[in-house]
């Protein structure tokens, strides 16, 4: 079955925001991305709707629809979401999981070194074992609405890591972190899981801001 235009558009758009290649603050107007996206205005205003649903576009006045800007503030914002999903998510994962699944998991976590030794700059294995990771405990937690949430959460997230540069050291360190929450959802342990959730979330948002605060310093260098 054919993919519907305004499907493609919305698609196309969303992964463009996320990869920072349409950047917080551009405007996206109709006339010019019909153009690029090759579809007429009326998908690209579906589209663009569902962006707004999203999060991921606002109506600026004047200016029609912008990409929403990424700030120290809403980046602290989407972290209290996140924990609070996430530590449960985890909590739920440890006590209904399948631990075949995590079993797996854990030992990809334990050669993810392997994923983070330069040859890759994008580390696409490493973020493809990460997603596997979200997707694992999605399906654990036999809560749907839980799930809903956080995939609503995710594009948000994947925008603000790119803040972060991919650095690494914080990338090694993450690592390390998904397989101490994995250990925990292996044994069943709920609060350990959730422990150690909030852990990684406390020092990737902690990695993200000091980068955020980096980039400010460097722009107002520039000016």
């Amino acid at each position: 079955m054919a993919v519907k235009a305004s499907a493609r558009a919305y698609e196309a758009l969303r992964e463009d925001i996320m990869e920072w290649r349409l950047a917080p603050g551009t405007v996206l107007g109709e006339v010019e991305q019909s153009e690029r996206l090759g579809v007429s205005r009326t998908p690209l205003r579906e589209a663009l709707a569902r962006l707004a649903a999203d999060g991921l576009v606002v109506a600026q006045g004047g200016r029609g629809l912008v990409v929403t800007a990424v700030s120290v503030e809403n980046i602290r914002q989407l972290f209290e979401l996140r924990v609070a999903l996430e530590q449960e998510s985890a909590r739920l994962a440890a006590r209904r999981r399948d631990s075949e699944v995590f079993v797996a998991l854990r030992d990809e976590f334990t050669a993810a070194p392997d994923l983070l030794d330069g040859r890759d700059p994008a580390h696409v294995d490493y973020y493809d074992l990460v997603s596997r990771f979200d997707d694992a405990v999605d399906d654990a937690t036999g809560n749907p609405y839980l799930v809903g949430a956080l995939r609503g959460l995710r594009p948000h997230l994947v925008r603000i890591r790119r803040v972060a540069q991919d650095d690494p050291t914080r990338l090694r360190a993450a690592a390390a972190e998904h397989l101490l929450i994995v250990d925990a959802i292996v044994d069943g342990d709920a609060e350990l899981a959730a422990s150690a959730t909030r852990i990684h979330l406390y020092r990737s948002l902690r990695n993200i801001l000091a980068s955020a605060e980096r980039l400010t310093a460097v722009r107002e260098d520039d000016k």
